[in-house]
């Protein structure tokens, strides 16, 4: 038997489709399908993606979460909190341990919290 595999997480936005172009421009995500209800981003060669889900998806849940309901994975992470400041992103300081994770938040334009982590 096969472990069981996460496929995607949700978030859910006011609309999917300039939400997807907001992440897909912020955090290098592929928009790989948009409709009405959702969209979908990720790598187009991985398993994992996130999905966007506006009011039309039936989903019970406001945008504006105050928690992360997923973490991002940057490369780079002090470099990519310096892009984001560039571009006028507010985000929290790094913090954690180096020896464990570092990490930082930012809010989408939905006012949902995002956590940007080194691993």
């Amino acid at each position: 038997m096969s472990p069981t595999a996460i496929t995607t997480a949700f978030i859910p936005v006011h609309n999917p489709a300039s939400a997807a172009l907001w992440y897909s421009e912020t955090l290098d995500l592929e928009i790989l399908t948009t409709n009405s209800s959702s969209a979908v981003l990720g790598p187009t060669s991985g398993t994992t993606s996130i999905t966007l889900l506006g009011p039309e998806s039936g989903i019970k849940v406001a945008p504006g979460l105050k928690w992360a309901t997923c973490n991002f994975l940057v490369e780079n992470l002090h470099e990519k909190r310096a892009a984001l400041q560039r571009l006028e992103i507010q985000t929290t300081d790094v913090e954690g341990s180096p020896e464990i994770c570092l990490f930082f938040t930012l809010q989408d334009p939905d006012g949902n919290t995002l956590l940007l982590t080194d691993r």
